[in-house]
């Protein structure tokens, strides 16, 4: 498979950036070839991150993106690189700028006209503008941090240019989110959220298939997604789900952490 798995991944984080009420602290740019995300008060330690980079990581880079998260005074922020461009003594690069190893992503992707179809239960359809603010409750909800201006962030995204959210809906009730992000060829699989009474249902499954479906019509070649690393001590549904309709591993992407220096 030969297509840009990070851009369309930052570009997803960017447009929450841009659309986050203010009473998340929320500011977003673009750095170099990539996307560095900062909120300020964020009530799930997520979405300060730098992403996106198509470029070699070099000393240069990294003091940049370490500098500008100085600048808005954050006081930790996590860092995402494709392992091939990492250079052979990153690790000592990192730990000279206070930045940690702190767990694994797994990228996965495939043929958008490949993935596999899932049936449900459940109706499956695009979210409208009337629906936004539930949208965003139940997605958050699924997260685990119900209540949070964090809906709020997900519902002002509905309705913004080659953003596509879908739900899945129990007679009336929404049960289900999730959000495709259509860039150039490479349709973005994120969000996806399901509240606690529904899980184990194909909500998710059924989900995929729609925006994957959504992204071919899009004109997109390719769908792309992360999630945590498998582990064996742990059930990871949404690595099961990718997996199950379809998706490949692309590679395990490390999670690192800078932290202010005191």
């Amino acid at each position: 498979m030969n297509f840009d798995s990070e851009t369309a991944e930052a570009e997803w984080m960017y447009l929450y950036g841009k659309v986050a009420p203010a009473a998340l602290g929320a500011t977003v740019a673009r750095l170099r070839s990539g996307v560095v995300f900062h909120m300020r008060f964020d009530p799930i330690d997520y979405w300060s991150q730098a992403l996106g980079f198509t470029e070699p990581v070099t000393a240069d880079l990294l003091d940049e993106v370490v500098a500008h998260y100085e600048e808005l005074g954050a006081e930790t922020a996590t860092l995402h690189f494709a392992p091939d461009l990492l250079p052979p003594d990153f690790e000592e690069l990192a730990a000279a700028r206070g930045i940690v190893k702190t767990g694994a992503k797994v990228k996965l992707g495939g043929e958008a006209a490949a993935v596999k179809s899932a049936p449900t239960d459940f109706r499956i359809a695009p979210v409208t503008a009337g629906d936004a603010a539930e949208f965003g409750e139940v997605i958050l909800t699924g997260f685990g941090a119900p209540g949070t201006h964090l809906a709020e962030m997900i519902a002002a995204s509905v309705g913004e240019p080659n953003s596509y959210p879908f739900a899945a809906w129990d007679g009336d009730t929404m049960v289900a989110g999730a959000v495709l992000l259509v860039h150039g060829d490479v349709g973005a699989l994120h969000s996806g959220g399901t509240l606690p009474a529904y899980r184990n249902r194909g909500a998710q499954s059924a989900l995929i298939s729609a925006r994957a479906e959504a992204a071919r019509k899009a004109g997109c070649q390719w769908v792309i997604t992360e999630t945590a690393c498998p582990n064996p001590d742990r059930v990871n549904s949404s690595y099961n789900n990718m997996r199950r309709a379809g998706l490949e591993e692309c590679y395990r992407r490390a999670v690192w952490r800078w932290t202010r220096k005191n």
